[in-house]
């Protein structure tokens, strides 16, 4: 791990906080981690790394600057599982890690930040300077979802036949027939607060949610 681009990510990932934590440190070593585990350059300047992150945050703003992964780009997907975790994926060869921090990574940090009397401090220095082994966990996975379906195509659009909304990335689903977006097919997080529309479930039949 080159000290210099370390402390170049760590910097811009800083500019986006007005300060530098622990878990951006985390997040930007396990970013420059995941694609050396794949043979990856990072910051990537190409699609071709996805990454998976567990939690949204300071965290995983450190490892979008490290990876060159953004939401925005649709290489970086967020499953709030509230976990410092990430899934690292090649989509070409399909080959996917995912990466925590060690359970005992926080009291191993001490180690590396003598002197540092200050806990907070502690985690942030010894997190710079451990041994990626002594500060992640790293294992081999397979992913439970279609990597192909997850990319989708270009230009792909459908239009829900409930709501009549658009869906993109080939995101809806079928209920008893019935082309819908999830939130009609009942995984909406909102209901509506003006009585005229309603929760979208009141004009659907009942069957259409025996998913």
């Amino acid at each position: 791990m080159s000290v210099t681009l370390l402390e170049t990510l760590l910097e811009r990932s800083a500019e986006r906080h007005r300060h530098l934590c622990p878990r951006q440190v985390l997040g930007v070593r396990m970013g420059l981690l995941g694609g050396a585990t794949l043979g990856l350059p990072v910051p990537q300047e190409n699609k071709r790394l996805l990454v998976i992150v567990e939690t949204d945050g300071c965290f995983t703003d450190g490892l979008a600057v490290a990876t060159g992964c953004w939401v925005g780009r649709r290489t970086m997907r967020v499953i709030d599982f509230g976990k410092v975790a990430a899934t690292f994926v090649d989509t070409q060869r399909g080959r996917a890690v995912r990466i925590v921090p060690h359970p005992e990574s926080r009291q191993r940090a001490q180690r590396y930040a003598p002197g540092v009397e200050d806990r907070w401090m502690g985690y942030l220095v010894g997190y710079k300077h451990m041994p990626d082994e002594e500060l992640f966990v790293v294992r081999l996975v397979q992913l439970r979802f279609s990597l192909e379906k997850l990319i989708s195509r270009d230009r792909y659009r459908v239009l829900c036949e409930h709501c009549g909304e658009e869906i993109i990335n080939e995101r809806e689903v079928f209920v008893d027939g019935h082309l819908l977006c999830r939130g009609c097919a009942g995984e909406a997080y909102y209901t509506y607060a003006d009585a005229d529309k309603g929760a979208v479930e009141d004009s659907l039949p009942a069957a259409m949610f025996r998913v």
